[in-house]
């Protein structure tokens, strides 16, 4: 008999920490996963706020700012949320916490100690830790590498030596660089690379196309040698679907929106006109 469609598509993995802590994980589910962490007594992770999806009844969570972690001015300044969740498993025996995606996501384990410690994600692509992880918002300083958007000019920097969880929209593909191969890859399809890899941005056409938005205006050239994470389906491109979707037909069905878009600026042109004229006066 066929295996029903919710069953998991991976087996439980074993994590073994720099201190020989050994921590069962699990990954659950096919587009919008769950990850299924096992915890010892007085054993803890670090969580996204509202990522926390079950857990067992020996498990306290609480609300947290944490200093090491570097995201108090640019998370801020972006919208973003400055807090963590904390959730030790404060009773006597094993307990489990479950670790959702908060949209269409695949969740992958990130182990840095095998990539030298450290390691460059796109904005929000953090989802929850154990032991040393230390997560830090930082800033391109080349001006050619800066884009006009949120994604390509903030990233998230993962350091240490733990086990982090991130996240990736759609299918997922590792490319392994050698020296000095070079991979053009769209800025938003960007999950995580190495600290190794050098990224420099290209732009695919004039500058106001990237300002004003299109599709594949902005490539990023990275060269090896690294590891390169890429998703098929960015979480932005995915948002930007439905919103067009959701709001064009309302637009065709109902005219007299271009009426009253046109009925708007008529009257501010008058305003402004006519207060040019009293000025005068």
């Amino acid at each position: 008999m066929a295996a029903p469609f919710f069953s998991t598509p991976f087996q439980p993995y074993v994590y073994q920490s720099p201190q020989d802590a050994i921590i069962p994980f699990q990954i659950l589910g096919g587009e919008a996963q769950v990850v299924q962490i096992m915890l010892k007594p007085q054993e803890k992770i670090i969580a996204k706020p509202g990522s926390m999806c079950f857990m067992s009844g020996s498990i306290e969570m609480e609300n947290a700012y944490l200093p090491e972690n570097e995201v108090g001015v640019w998370q801020w300044l972006f919208g973003k949320t400055i807090t963590s969740i904390v959730l030790r498993n404060s009773g006597p025996s094993d307990g489990f916490v479950g670790i959702a995606a908060p949209y269409f996501a695949r969740i992958l384990p990130i182990d840095l100690a095998m990539f030298n410690g450290e390691i460059l994600c796109q904005p929000d692509a953090f989802l929850c830790s154990v032991n040393d992880v230390k997560v830090s918002n930082m800033v391109d300083q080349r001006g050619r590498n800066v884009v006009a958007s949120a994604e390509g000019f903030l990233r998230q920097k993962l350091s240490g030596q733990g086990l982090a969880f991130i996240l990736a929209g759609g299918s997922v593909v590792q490319k392994n660089l050698e020296i000095g191969e070079v991979l053009a890859v769209d800025v938003s399809s960007i999950v995580a690379v190495t600290s190794t890899v050098n990224i420099q941005i290209k732009y695919n056409g004039p500058a106001r196309r990237t300002m004003f938005g299109g599709d594949n205006a902005v490539t990023a050239l990275l060269t090896g040698p690294g590891i390169v994470f890429i998703q098929s389906l960015p979480f932005h491109r995915f948002s930007q679907r439905i919103a067009r979707a959701v709001t064009s037909p309302n637009m065709r069905e109902n005219p007299k929106f271009f009426i009253q878009i046109a009925v708007f600026f008529f009257l501010a042109y008058v305003v402004i006109v006519s207060s040019l004229i009293l000025t005068d006066v």
